[in-house]
């Protein structure tokens, strides 16, 4: 949760305060119907305090969001994939979903994309903003946040078919 929250604040100990709040926000309600899984829904409440946190704060954007392009060669000139950059097949992804196992190897993948790459993900991704917020968020673009998005989606399947799809989880 830690982890999470100081990735998408970009400030340590307003991460512990956050992650505080809604532990504490958690404890205090008797909200929680069993319905789903009790981290589920802690989760739901930082997700909800990271989001009123992001929009109250000033803008003061000090990173530069544009990455080089390390994709290009990936397709074609009519922007098929090349036969070397194939997706593998994933077969029933869906499947995969339930797995724990999935979900470790993703949360390490996405640790390892850019920080700015892994925040605008995680933004749009996780914790639901509009593109048009992230932007507003970030002082990006929108050609630059969808370049980001789609480096993000390029590297996390780049990623989980090296270390979980061929790396021994499905191969």
């Amino acid at each position: 949760m830690l982890r999470f929250t100081t990735l998408q604040l970009r400030d340590a100990v307003l991460a512990e305060d956050v992650v505080h709040e809604a532990i504490s926000a958690a404890i205090s309600s008797a909200q929680y119907n069993g319905r789903g899984s009790l981290k589920s829904w802690v989760f739901a409440i930082l997700r909800n305090k990271i989001i009123d946190v992001i929009r109250e704060r000033n803008r003061h954007p000090t990173e530069s969001f544009i990455e080089d392009d390390e994709n290009d060669d990936a397709f074609d000139g009519k922007g098929h994939w090349k036969k070397t950059h194939k997706p593998s097949d994933w077969g029933q992804p869906e499947n995969n979903l339930d797995n724990e196992q999935f979900w470790v190897v993703f949360e390490i993948c996405l640790n390892h994309l850019p920080v700015n790459t892994a925040r605008v993900f995680m933004m749009r991704e996780h914790l639901g903003f509009e593109l048009k917020e992230v932007c507003r968020e970030l002082n990006l673009s929108d050609s630059n946040a969808w370049v980001i998005m789609h480096r993000a989606r390029s590297q996390l399947r780049k990623c989980l078919e090296l270390n979980y799809i061929r790396g021994g989880r499905l191969s």
